[in-house]
């Protein structure tokens, strides 16, 4: 590629409405251009990145054994009903109606496109174990669309779908494609952690997380500094310590006046905040709940959901919680309410704690669990730094991570709900085991940009970069110049080395800034010394900045 007669321009300030280092400098770069709020035009450079992507994960995904489909975008909405996830995306999904007032979906995953796609061939057990996958948009109304191209309302992923008798053939399905997403995100140069999380509505037995290590993640990463186990904290479970030795003793009520917050209670009553428990009201679907955690945790409310098996937590509001006490917020507790209380596992092991009285001014104190009925217990906080590891007791630490990629063990649920099921050996019929796989390819894009840039821009692994080397010459009015450039721009396109040419008539500064702001892994520099055959060649990552002869200048690349 030439850029004196290309489509190619470059930003010198930041961009106002870019909240990220990642969105700000391919903005810059004119990678990419935002259309609207999440929505992004990919232009020529912007694009060839995006490619060697999508090559590397699809090489991966071939070598594993995966077979290459293409699902449709549009999508009837009535395959959701079928699979009962229509009501759990809600206003996620972009939806419209055709002329004959048919509703379809842009589709936001394509799981039941792809079991009814695997019903074409699955009648028996000899049918199975295959794996196909897509490279293709989705589309999701996220509320708040931010960091680039890390939350975006349209977005290029790979999803790929195993098909499999049981779970022991299922695990080796799931492996298979653990395997090949490791091994692509190590050629695309990415620093990730492979950590346990949330199945969410997608649903199933199993899902991990590839997670690029990074400061702007939304995700927050649980790691041990003793072994290998890493969570997300959604999951992370918390291990409780031995129960209290201390003598029970009979509850009563204390004057707190004007103390509602747990930071006020123990500077009140000069005590321990492990010695407090904070009430909390929340709404499980349609039902109004208390909640019982110690004074220094944080509720979890995908673990509160999934032990109570119900499809939505919220708190509740100041209106809804008159139903049950005309007490505030902060003087809320256990004792003397009719509702349910659900109780985490560390309040549990706790002894003469104190508690709200549900009543303005007042708290309980030397409060057991045995004062009050308990309908539900177990872990429903977030873990927290210093903890101990639930698997070899070292501390627990936190990183933050964006999500590049994901894996789910589905079990049958999708083939049990659209009737994917064969014939085993014995001629009975079962449902088929099933695994989903997802990397976000733009997410990919953006998590190596904000790893690896520096003051100066981008800077792209080879297997990623636009292009391999960038040719700049310095004065494109010099006959022998270019001549050398045009010379060895041709040499390495016949070598299949991706190369950028800069015969632009601009300053020299103004190309270097361009070249650094790029990310191109490797420049070389045509300068008066090419009258003598010396060419100076610098990498991106500054290791390398030295002249050499031309004729050597090729080997050098390709070493």
């Amino acid at each position: 590629m030439k850029l004196s007669n290309s489509f190619f321009y470059t930003m010198r300030d930041d961009i106002k409405d870019e909240d990220s280092k990642s969105g700000n400098l391919l903005v810059r770069s004119g990678m990419i251009k935002k259309e609207a709020s999440g929505i992004y035009m990919f232009m020529p450079m912007g694009l060839r990145v995006k490619r060697k992507i999508e090559n590397i994960i699809r090489e991966e995904m071939d070598k594993a054994g995966a077979n290459e489909v293409l699902m449709p975008a549009l999508i009837p909405s009535d395959i959701f009903h079928k699979s009962h996830r229509y009501d759990s995306f809600g206003n996620d999904m972009f939806k419209l109606h055709d002329r004959n007032d048919r509703e379809f979906c842009l589709g936001p995953t394509h799981e039941e496109l792809f079991v009814m796609a695997a019903k074409e061939k699955i009648k028996s057990y000899k049918d199975m174990p295959f794996n196909i996958y897509q490279i293709q948009d989705k589309f999701r109304d996220e509320v708040r669309p931010r960091f680039g191209l890390i939350r975006t309302r349209e977005f290029t992923m790979k999803d790929a779908y195993s098909f499999d008798t049981d779970e022991v053939s299922g695990e080796d399905s799931y492996q298979k494609m653990v395997r090949a997403y490791k091994n692509a995100f190590d050629r695309m140069g990415i620093d990730y952690r492979v950590v346990r999380a949330d199945t969410g509505v997608m649903g199933g037995d199993l899902s991990e997380e590839f997670q690029a290590v990074s400061e702007i993640g939304e995700d927050v990463l649980v790691m041990c500094d003793s072994c290998d186990f890493g969570s997300n904290i959604e999951v992370a479970p918390v291990k409780t310590n031995s129960s209290s030795e201390e003598e029970v003793r009979k509850f009563q009520l204390a004057e707190t006046p004007e103390v509602k917050t747990i930071d006020e209670i123990i500077n009140f009553l000069n005590i321990d905040i492990k010695k407090t428990v904070k009430t909390l009201v929340y709404k499980a679907d349609d039902e109004l709940i208390f909640v019982l955690i110690r004074g220094d945790r944080q509720l979890n409310e995908t673990k509160l959901r999934k032990l109570l098996k119900v499809s939505n937590v919220e708190m509740a509001s100041a209106d809804e919680l008159k139903k049950i006490t005309e007490a505030s917020f902060g003087s809320l507790g256990p004792i003397g309410v009719k509702v349910k209380k659900v109780v985490d596992n560390e309040v549990t092991e706790m002894t003469n704690f104190v508690c709200g009285a549900n009543k303005d001014g007042y708290h309980y104190i030397d409060v057991n669990l045995s004062d009050f009925d308990v309908y539900m217990t177990g872990d429903i906080v977030n873990i927290q730094e210093g903890d101990i590891c639930p698997n070899c007791g070292g501390k627990i630490y936190f990183k933050k991570g964006i999500e590049i990629g994901n894996t789910f063990k589905l079990g049958t649920k999708y083939s049990e709900a659209l009737d994917l099921n064969y014939l085993d050996k014995e001629n009975n019929l079962k449902p088929v085991y099933m695994g989903c796989y997802g990397i976000g390819v733009a997410r990919c894009m953006a998590a190596i940009a904000e790893q690896k840039a520096d003051e100066h821009g981008l800077v792209w692994p080879v297997s990623v970069a636009p292009f391999t080397v960038c040719i700049t010459v310095i004065n494109v009015k010099d006959e022998i110049q270019m001549r050398v450039a045009n010379d060895l721009y041709e040499r390495f396109n016949k070598e299949g080395i991706d190369v950028l040419l800069d015969d632009r008539d601009e300053r020299a500064g103004v190309k270097f800034k361009d070249a650094d702001l790029l990310g191109i892994p490797y420049r070389i520099t045509v300068g008066k010394k090419a009258f003598d055959n010396i060419l100076e060649i610098k990498s991106r990552d500054g290791k390398i900045n030295e002249e050499v002869l031309v004729s050597k200048v090729i080997e050098m690349i390709k070493n």
